[in-house]
């Protein structure tokens, strides 16, 4: 593949032109932000009979029995339209007696009824009123039964039994069985307005952990110029000491509750809960997390004893990455711009799935009475309904709405690949984001190593000149190389898609070789990275196409596989240290300050529902921004380990052929491989 876009890239670019302005003119947003009734009509849509009418009605809930059937809108009973959900218990039969007397109730009752409804009527049809209204509260612009306890007792309207308008005498006991299911989304509905409060009163203290993480990010890149060796066993002692203090803690907790009467309960007791709190007032999720701690805390020591003789030549390295980055300070402004363009990447991804998800049809069903309709569930078209042989086999059937479904055209009926697609380019692009950024960091630094005279030789803005260069002249190259990369992770999708749809149908030979091809898409995804991550660097030096850029540096490395051990697993481990004892001591202050530790000190918070919310927002922010200052670094690093590679192999030190590198990493480096 060229240093242009080869064919493969066009075909997906000029398929993704096609794709995004189909999607935008079949699709409609409006059938996600909005409920649909019966008659196909949106609830809420402003220029409509329905615009103050922001909340869909359900004439018969007990049809209702299964969530995907309520939240699909195929529930098997009229739906309309209404400005807001029933207050009160009445049933058709109780308007009907009182009509006469005192048409009150009717006009209350009205509001839940088709526009052409009588009160007269003795015989009630699905389609004009509902046999019953219950007091309901909305939910996802959904009324649902308001359900209540009284004296132990689940009523509904301080109800417990109720005419439902046909004669019958229901419990509450049968809607609460059809609404079962829905009860554990509204306990998550509760979850999540728990979580939103929490968010809305630590929000000030999220942001200023995460400003907190930036600064120390960037001092620590600062001092490692300075004190690269005294900063790495800061690294090393932070890092155990935070791990230390999490072993102490979970103990803590532990033998608090050895002393409690609930000590014996385990998670097999309790089973599945919503609140996430109760796993914390188990003995048994404390050990746990200190038995995790301490296997962290070991691995730790093991590593340290073991690079102890590569970090020296590690903190050779970081130091000459901090000169590096000092003479081109702009480049720890970068990852601002990663954020952008992936942000950029992700909305065209959330905006074109949503347009797909809604490019289908209106679809109509057969609805059938309590009578069986050998109909039901059928295709139909409201149009023709009545003139068809169904209104005659079934009395009663209506064609109601159901879903919006896919079309006779070409378009629908490749919706499911085309979201496929639309996942792979996504995909692609973030991948293509990213090897721009390595590929223009690259080229920056790799001004700074082949600059004779450091500063003075490096051209002006370096870092803005790599990147248009990387722009202009190897957008194909980045493109290859992020496609070969994002083909390799949709396979892993694939095969994880597989093993979930599979799981009860496997047996011991189709497991292992699933976890076989797993494994081997990993190894080969980690290779990938790395040799592309390598090809970037060639490619930002000499301007060469993907296909040579990877071969040269593949080469180059293996020439010098000792050199690259000290880079490549030293070096990270050490930045590894870094975005950890970042994070960890971000996250123990927030621990501190949201469980209120320290309110002598300092006043955070009160009355947090879940204080893990915030504090995993903030270590998880705290070490993501860490990892976009320490990747910089990185990039730096490896950068100038390659400079170094090829400059030793294209000079000899001479002053007609001088070496680049300083004295100081020539040294070091030499002695690494005796």
């Amino acid at each position: 593949c060229l240093t242009f876009l080869c064919p493969t890239d066009l075909l997906l670019i000029e398929f993704l032109f096609f794709l995004i302005p189909a999607a935008w003119v079949h699709g409609d947003p409006r059938r996600v932000a909005y409920p649909t009734d019966s008659k196909g009509h949106f609830c809420g849509q402003k220029g409509t009979p329905n615009e103050n009418k922001t909340i869909l009605f359900y004439f018969n809930l007990l049809k209702c029995a299964k969530p995907s059937i309520l939240f699909g809108l195929q529930c098997p009973t009229t739906q309309i339209c209404v400005s807001k959900c029933p207050e009160k218990f009445l049933t058709y039969v109780e308007i009907q007696i009182s009509y006469k007397g005192n048409n009150s109730d009717w006009l209350y009752y009205s509001q839940f009824c088709q526009p052409t409804a009588e009160p007269e009527k003795v015989f009630l049809l699905d389609d004009d009123c509902p046999a019953a209204i219950f007091p309901s509260k909305p939910f996802l612009q959904r009324c649902l039964p308001d359900f209540s306890t009284k004296n132990g007792s689940l009523t509904v309207g301080n109800k417990m039994l109720f005419e439902d308008g046909s004669g019958k005498t229901r419990n509450v006991l049968e809607l609460r069985e059809a609404s079962n299911a829905v009860n554990k989304i509204l306990d998550a509905r509760s979850i999540g307005s728990k979580v939103f409060e929490d968010y809305a009163v630590t929000w000030y203290w999220i942001l200023l952990g995460l400003c907190t993480a930036m600064i120390l990010s960037w001092t620590f890149l600062i001092l490692l110029k300075f004190i690269a060796g005294f900063l790495f066993w800061i690294f090393a002692f932070g890092v155990l000491g935070i791990v230390g203090y999490g072993i102490w803690y979970c103990y803590e907790e532990y033998n608090n509750l050895q002393h409690h009467p609930n000590s014996t309960l385990t998670i097999y007791d309790i089973g599945i809960e919503t609140n996430i709190s109760m796993y914390f007032k188990l003995k048994q999720t404390w050990f746990s997390f200190l038995i995790i701690l301490i296997i962290v805390e070991v691995i730790v020591i093991i590593l340290l004893i073991a690079f102890r003789r590569r970090i020296r030549v590690a903190i050779v390295l970081l130091k000459e990455g901090s000169k590096a980055i000092g003479c081109i300070p702009s480049t720890l402004l970068y990852p601002v711009l990663t954020f952008f363009l992936l942000l950029i990447c992700i909305s065209y991804w959330v905006v074109t799935a949503v347009f797909l998800a809604t490019s289908g049809i209106p679809m109509y069903t057969v609805t059938a009475t309590d009578e069986p309709c050998i109909y039901s569930n059928k295709i139909c078209e409201p149009e023709s309904f009545n003139t068809t042989e169904i209104s005659r086999v079934c009395p009663g059937a209506h064609c109601n709405f159901a879903f919006y479904g896919g079309g006779k055209s070409l378009y629908h009926q490749y919706i499911n690949t085309f979201h496929i697609y639309n996942l792979f380019v996504f995909i692609w692009l973030v991948n293509f984001v990213i090897a721009l950024g390595q590929c223009s960091l690259a080229g920056a630094f790799a001004a700074y190593y082949w600059a004779m005279k450091k500063p003075d030789d490096i051209p002006p803005f370096p870092l803005f000149t790599a990147f248009g260069y990387a722009l202009r002249y190897h957008t194909g190259s980045l493109a290859f190389g992020a496609l070969i990369l994002s083909l390799i992770q949709i396979f892993k999708m694939v095969l994880e898609y597989m093993d979930s749809q599979l799981k009860k149908a496997q047996n011991s030979i189709s497991k292992f070789l699933q976890c076989c091809l797993t494994c081997c898409f990993w190894c080969l995804e980690k290779m990938v990275k790395f040799l592309n991550r390598n090809a970037y660097i060639m490619i930002a030096i000499y301007g060469k196409n993907f296909c040579i850029s990877t071969r040269d540096a593949f080469n180059l490395l293996m020439r010098n596989i000792i050199k690259v051990a000290v880079t490549d697993e030293v070096t990270h481990f050490i930045l590894f240290l870094g975005k950890i004892l970042i994070s960890g001591f971000i996250g123990i202050l927030a621990f501190l300050i949201f469980t209120q530790k320290i309110p002598t000190i300092i006043q955070g918070p009160t009355s947090l529902n879940y204080y893990w919310v915030p504090l995993l927002t903030v270590i998880f922010g705290s070490y993501l921004i860490a990892k976009g200052c320490f990747s910089v670094y990185s990039m730096c690093v490896e950068t100038i380990f390659l400079c170094f590679l090829d400059d030793l192999e294209r000079n000899e030190g001479s002053k007609i052929r001088p070496y680049f590198v300083s004295q100081s990493l020539m040294k070091i480096l030499m002695e690494s491989d005796k």
